[in-house]
């Protein structure tokens, strides 16, 4: 009695011949799925420092017009500064100001932090800018 292509016995060989070919499509795949997962981390890096950067921008508006015209600077530095965490706060460039007599405006220029510093030393520049019309105290 012949076995037939389809019966069990054939179908289980078969399998067992191909074991070893999902460790091998693993392990292939592996450094694919890892350095996606860092690059969506650094996208998500990106886009906390804009958040950062625009929150900032707008306490040291909200701070500099309520401060009125002889503080605004400091008001607004200091708002901006209690505003950021530590690991932004060094590359800050802030810049607070005047455009005209009624207008305060307020420009924020950070760097967002490289997950691999080491690896790409490529600063990523995030600006923000917020203003507000000045009152007159």
């Amino acid at each position: 009695m012949t076995r037939d292509a389809g019966e069990p016995g054939r179908i289980r060989t078969w399998l067992r011949r191909d074991g070893g070919q999902l460790s091998v499509e693993f392990t292939g795949m592996v450094p694919i799925i890892l350095v996606t997962l860092v690059l969506l981390w650094q996208a998500v890096l990106v886009g906390y420092t804009f958040t950062l950067a625009s929150g900032a921008a707008d306490e040291g508006v909200r701070k500099a017009v309520a401060s009125g015209a002889w503080d605004r600077r400091t008001g607004c530095e200091a708002a901006v500064y209690e505003r950021l965490p530590g690991a932004w706060e060094g590359s800050a460039r802030i810049d607070c100001g005047t455009e005209g007599a009624d207008m305060v405006k307020v420009t924020i220029r950070l760097e967002a932090p490289v997950l691999f510093p080491g690896f790409a030393d490529l600063p990523i520049p995030v600006t923000a800018t917020a203003g507000a019309a000045a009152e007159g105290k």
